[in-house]
């Protein structure tokens, strides 16, 4: 088995990676049978190697996360790209530097794509706007983060074949979730049936006009569901107490063998990590050998992150 041969820029034609909500299911379905081909590939496969030789790739993160960074830079690097990280601990943003000054900045040392993970809301979109190359969107403050979602979306089409008619429930702290927000946007343009269940304190103001089914009750919501996913408590993005304690919130909303033995027989787990142990997952649940994917999940990121590098440096000038 070998890369795939690129095709023209109509296969994705989208200049940025900035979100789920701008994209036409017939997108979304490109670059998930794109990463499901590289998922497949064997990590050494040549003809990959060469698809960005003399790309490079510059991972930007004013917010650290190792899973995410580590996931990009090694789909880089198996498509051959130069990759380069900013330590942002060592970086003019700490002495005040603004956004739209270190965006004028990276980009004078002309990245072919820049993945961006940022905390406010909003700040990815506008680095997008200043720079020459491409912008994947690693997270941005309670926006979007549309690799986890396409990655959560190919974990459960290759265990379960399909996406359209299944029924979802993501648990835990929705109000915070970027990936709760990526996930209702890609599952419901897929047509899958989505359920959010979480305390009203973590529930985001109007969330149902998103098309999802709200319960506050995790027994009624988990009822006959294909997938649970699971949500970290966030508790570094939240001012006030948003739950009473954390034994009481995983009395009522942690994940256990109890809970789940409302789903279906053979529920999928899931979780985007890292897991907090014993608030909103029990480790029993989530190292079930045979309903768990959450291993699964890390691996489809390698995948994933490499079908939109691919993708969007097809429409780079001079691309092949």
């Amino acid at each position: 088995m070998s890369a795939e041969p690129r095709t023209p820029t109509a296969f994705f034609p989208h200049k940025h990676l900035l979100g789920i909500e701008g994209l036409s299911p017939a997108e979304i379905e490109r670059l998930l049978d794109l990463a499901n081909h590289y998922a497949d590939l064997p990590k050494d496969d040549t003809t990959a190697r060469a698809l960005l030789r003399g790309r490079t790739v510059m991972n930007v993160f004013f917010e650290a996360s190792t899973r995410t960074q580590t996931s990009f830079e090694l789909a880089a690097k198996r498509l051959g790209a130069d990759v380069t990280n900013m330590s942002v601990s060592t970086s003019s943003i700490k002495k005040g530097e603004t956004l739209l000054d270190t965006a004028m900045t990276l980009n004078a040392m002309r990245p072919d794509v820049m993945v961006v993970r940022h905390g406010d809301s909003g700040a990815v979109n506008l680095l997008s706007q200043k720079v020459d190359g491409a912008v994947i969107n690693a997270g941005d403050g309670r926006h979007e983060h549309p690799t986890q979602a396409l990655l959560d979306a190919l974990t459960i089409r290759r265990r379960l074949g399909r996406l359209q008619g299944l029924l979802v429930a993501i648990c835990g702290d929705i109000l915070h979730s970027r990936v709760a927000r990526s996930n209702i946007h890609l599952l419901t343009k897929m047509g899958v049936r989505v359920r959010v269940i979480a305390p009203t304190t973590l529930l985001s103001s109007g969330i149902e006009r998103m098309g999802v089914e709200v319960f506050t009750d995790m027994r009624k919501g988990l009822k006959d569901v294909d997938i649970v996913m699971m949500l970290r408590l966030q508790l570094e993005r939240m001012q006030g107490a948003y739950v009473p304690s954390i034994r009481e919130y995983f009395h009522f909303f942690g994940l256990d063998y109890d809970k789940l033995s409302l789903a279906k027989p053979n529920a999928l787990i899931m979780h985007p990590g890292p897991m907090n142990r014993g608030v909103e997952i029990d480790s029993e649940v989530a190292d079930d050998i045979n309903r768990s994917v959450i291993r699964e999940q890390v691996e489809m990121g390698v995948a994933v992150r490499m079908a939109c590098l691919d993708a969007l440096t097809r429409n780079l000038r001079g691309g092949n």
